[in-house]
């Protein structure tokens, strides 16, 4: 039996993206009566920059604190208008459920194990602060944190649209199968209309035709109108163009599949298609 959604942890830097996010958190809290974690964390990063760093040298150790401890103030202060920004963005959308807002400093991906713990689906947006200034890349936190979190994990896109229309990509491997019963059995994604695809290099995969008759089994009896196809060609291309094709407005996929070293490689099927696609997508692990 899949777990239900009962709590939500959204990773925010107050970006544009990071405010999408925030909508589409709302929205699954509505469908499935989830509370909100709301996270921001400040980067170490910024306090070691060389800029910084020479200040020590330059003016001495008492003003090089002084410098750190004005930009910590300024941390803080942000930190206070990303959670007002996000609280009234959860007003708007009518949502109700408690939210918790927490500011750490450190890196997401070392924090994510302790934050994670008694969360059932991680939120972030798939580019941050400078996705205007780095548009061919993903946001640099987005695939370490795919490949650290032990949950479920939606990367939303810059537009909001609610998800009424899904894509699984499915190759038959374990975190595909988890991917297929959550959504059968949450409600929050039980109803909509989801499109099955199952991708190979030849017509004749005996593989192919296998996982798609397992996948039947597993969606039998959903709410939603299920859509199974087999298509032919290189896997990134296939789900990219069906995502346009078919205007599905969220992509499922495990991050693992029965080959997982090669998932674990930078530049593999998952962050190739996230990279391809522009709506939200859920990755299992």
């Amino acid at each position: 039996m899949v777990q239900s959604i009962k709590k939500l942890l959204v990773c925010t830097d107050g970006s544009d993206y990071s405010q999408v996010c925030c909508r589409y958190a709302a929205w699954i809290a509505e469908h499935t009566g989830a509370s909100i974690d709301l996270l921001y964390l400040t980067d170490l990063r910024q306090f070691e920059v060389p800029l910084v760093a020479d200040l020590s040298g330059s003016l001495g150790i008492q003003p090089y604190q002084d410098v750190l401890t004005h930009l910590q103030e300024m941390e803080k202060r942000k930190a206070a208008i990303i959670e007002k920004n996000a609280r009234e963005i959860f007003a708007k959308e009518g949502m109700k459920n408690p939210i918790q807002f927490h500011h750490h400093t450190g890196l997401l991906v070392d924090c994510l194990e302790d934050f994670e713990k008694d969360v059932d689906l991680v939120l972030l947006g798939k580019r941050g602060e400078k996705a205007d200034y780095a548009i061919a890349h993903l946001g640099s936190n987005m695939e370490r944190v795919i490949r650290a979190s032990s949950k479920p994990t939606l990367t939303t896109s810059r537009k909001f649209i609610p998800f009424t229309k899904i894509l699984l990509a499915y190759d038959g491997g374990e975190s595909c199968q988890k991917a297929l019963q959550f959504l059968c059995e949450n409600d929050a994604l039980s109803d909509q209309e989801l499109h099955i695809i199952t991708v190979s290099e030849n017509e004749d995969d005996k593989a192919a035709f296998e996982n798609m008759e397992q996948a039947k089994s597993i969606a039998k009896g959903r709410k939603g109108t299920n859509v199974f196809q087999i298509l032919n060609g290189n896997v990134e291309d296939q789900i990219a163009r069906y995502v346009d094709n078919e205007e599905m407005n969220l992509l499922v996929m495990g991050v693992y599949g029965h080959r997982r070293i090669r998932y674990l490689l930078i530049g593999s099927t998952t962050t190739t298609v996230i990279r391809a696609c522009r709506i939200p997508v859920l990755c299992f692990p």
